[in-house]
């Protein structure tokens, strides 16, 4: 198992506004891969209609940290959110997932290759 993917709460981080975004990107510099749980997350980066879920996507796309969401349940958080995380199902750098598991089993072939 690589040491380089790591979860957030390793990190000691948790994102709950905008100003936490690049606390995430930095902590991550050298590593290969980012697990984010739900518990992760503020509930505002859970309801879309706020924007700052596509503004942490975007950053981690543009610093090239492939990231594993995990969300049992994206059925939980509204219409919306289900259909960005079956449009994520073959993103090459940020995947939801039901497990951690199941996302760093993602993470390690991503990060291998």
């Amino acid at each position: 198992m690589p040491k380089d993917i790591k979860t957030a709460s390793e990190l000691g981080i948790s994102l709950r506004e905008a100003r936490d975004i690049p606390e995430v990107i930095g902590a991550m510099y050298g590593a290969n891969g980012l697990i984010l749980t739900e518990s992760d997350l503020a509930p505002e980066f859970l309801n879309l209609k706020t924007g700052l879920l596509g503004e942490l996507f975007q950053k981690l796309v543009t610093y090239r940290i492939p990231t594993a969401v995990i969300i049992p349940d994206s059925d939980a958080h509204g219409a919306r959110f289900s259909e960005l995380a079956r449009e994520h199902v073959k993103h090459p750098q940020i995947r939801f997932f039901n497990s951690e598991k199941e996302g760093r089993e993602w993470l390690e072939k991503t990060a291998a290759s």
